[in-house]
Order: structure tokens, then sequence, then C-alpha cells
């Protein structure tokens, strides 16, 4: 059974815009022992209402994150809801400014049986790795994804596509109802990666490219590396730009000491002394001496009497 320690990470920059409109966070559930979350989201929708999108989904699922209890739900409910939620909770706050907020969104929950469930909308994205090799990716909620799936256009040609920036979905929209579409993946292992990104990241990398920087570096190191491509490949005309990481790591081997288990208890193992190969001389008993003899018994030394300091309060052998 392969066993994995999580190592997760995120990192953002807002890049040639004025406003920074993602939003990305990671969590643990207070009900709900070794899962995790990792959300992201890419607001729209003028100045600060993109923004405030994006936040509301944050915060949506970190209060939906922290009430869920696997006794009572699944994850694949939880992330329903918080699509829901989040939506309305959207176009309620539409009516209270000019703006018309909009966002994308992307989550993942890994849980301690091994598997890892997400959900997107929009075009934010999710990529598995197992080690460097790519596994898998979300399929963006797009026009231009739209016409790639009815073979319009090929996937090549969809990436530098005019249109490539319009979404046939998003959370807030007061035209639509969302759709949200839920992935999953059972059997976590050491080496599995994911990466949660806006398209302000991905849009500058290939697959084989994203694997390799996430399986040669901690997420933090994967982090900076990627961000600061970015901003090389963007020329100055970089998005904002926000990713979140999350890798299994196989566990450091952890070295017996000797003694260890013992110390903790209070006992510490004394190194055993070496034996001397030669043979002593026997030595002579001392003679037995019979009670029956009066000259014996006088010839006896009388015992010394021990001395007791009355200034000594020691006590011998007993250990607090």
């Amino acid at each position: 059974m392969s066993q994995y320690k999580i190592e997760a990470g995120t990192g953002q920059h807002i890049g040639n815009r004025q406003e920074q409109q993602d939003r990305t966070a990671l969590f643990a559930a207070a009900r709900a022992p070794g899962y995790m979350m990792a959300v992201l989201a890419d607001g729209m929708g003028g100045r600060s209402g993109g923004s405030i999108a994006a936040e509301q989904v944050v915060r949506t699922a970190q209060q939906l994150f922290s009430e869920f209890s696997p006794l009572n739900s699944t994850v694949e409910q939880l992330l329903e809801t918080i699509t829901q939620e989040t939506h309305t909770i959207i176009k309620l706050s539409a009516m209270a400014t000019k703006n018309e907020p909009h966002s994308t969104m992307v989550v993942l929950v890994i849980t301690p049986e091994k598997s890892a469930v997400w959900a997107h909308v929009g075009d934010s994205r999710l990529y598995r790795f197992s080690g460097p090799n790519f596994a898998d990716h979300t399929i963006d909620h797009s026009y231009v994804e739209k016409l790639v799936s009815e073979n319009k256009i090929t996937r090549d040609e969809g990436k530098n596509h005019r249109l490539s920036n319009i979404l046939i979905n998003v959370l807030g929209s007061a035209m639509n109802e969302p759709y949200v579409t839920i992935g999953r993946y059972d059997g976590l292992k050491a080496g599995d990666a994911f990466l949660l990104c806006s398209d302000g990241l991905w849009h500058y990398f290939t697959n084989d490219e994203l694997g390799a920087a996430l399986a040669a570096n901690t997420p933090r190191q994967a982090s900076e590396m990627l961000i600061r491509k970015v901003a090389e490949r963007a020329a100055g005309q970089g998005d904002n730009c926000t990713l979140a990481i999350v890798k299994m790591v196989a566990p450091p081997k952890e070295e017996k000491l000797y003694g260890t288990k013992d110390a903790a208890r209070g006992v510490i193992e004394l190194p055993i002394p070496a034996i001397r190969t030669g043979v002593e001389p026997k030595r002579a008993r001392p003679p037995l001496i019979d009670a029956s003899s009066a000259s014996a018994k006088r010839s006896q030394p009388p015992l010394a009497r021990p001395v007791i300091s009355p200034h000594s309060t020691r006590k011998q052998g007993v250990c607090r």
C-alpha cells in the first residue's frame, strides 16, 4: 500500500493588470479529519466586481467545507452545493452594484481514502500528473471548446483563437444557470500531483512543461518558477496569474535510533561491557566457620556500626 504525505502551496501575481481579481486558498475540514481542499477562482465584471465574485467563491467554499461531514453527505454533493450557493450570492450582490460580477471556479478535495474529487465552472483548470507525466486536465466551458467538440476547429487552432476568452458557463450569470463538471480519481499514491490554475498561467505552458516543473520542485519552488516564467513569456501583456499545487510525496524513511523507544519511557540502555577472553585464576574460598567453635567466634572482628550524619538528607536509590 502506497503511503504519502501531502505538500501544498499557492502562488499569485497581478501580471500587467491594474487589479488582482483571482483568489485561491487551501483549507482543512474541522469535522472531517484527513480531508483537505484547494480552491481557485478567476473573477470578472469590471473594476472590483471580479474580485468580489472570486472572493465569494473562496468564502462560500470555506464555510461549507468547515461544516462538511462524510457521515452526512458526499464530496460530490458538497461541490454541487458550493456551486449553487456561490452562484446565488454573486447574483444577489450584483443587484447592489453597477457591476456585473462573474467568476470561474475550480475546487479539489483530497480524502483520507486516497481519492481526489474535483469540480470546475468556466476556464480555470485542474491538471493531474503522475510523476512528471501528464495524465489529464479539465475541459474549459468556453466557446472555443464548444467549437472543438463540434469538430469545427482543431484544438491547436483553438489555442490562439480570437474568441478564446468567451465563456459559456460562469457563476453569477443573470441569464443562465451554471452547470458544474465533476471528476474523480481513486488510488492516490506518492508521486501524484494536482495543479489548479487560472488562464493567466496555463495559456503559456505545455502539459509536459507543467508536469516537469511540479515533479522536480516543492510546491513553493514550482509556484515561483512558473510565475517567473509567465512574466517572461507574457512580455508585458500578462493577465492575473494564480495557481495552487497539491502533491503526494513519499514520507522520509525513519532511521531507527538505538534505545529511542526506551528513552521515551525514561529507560536508557547502557552499552554491554567488553568480555575478557583470558581465564582468571580462581580465588580461594574463605574458610568456613563452625558455629560451635567458641574460639572461632572470638576470632571474628566486631561488626562496625554505620555512621549516619545528622546533616545528610540525601536518600540513596530514590528518584523523583
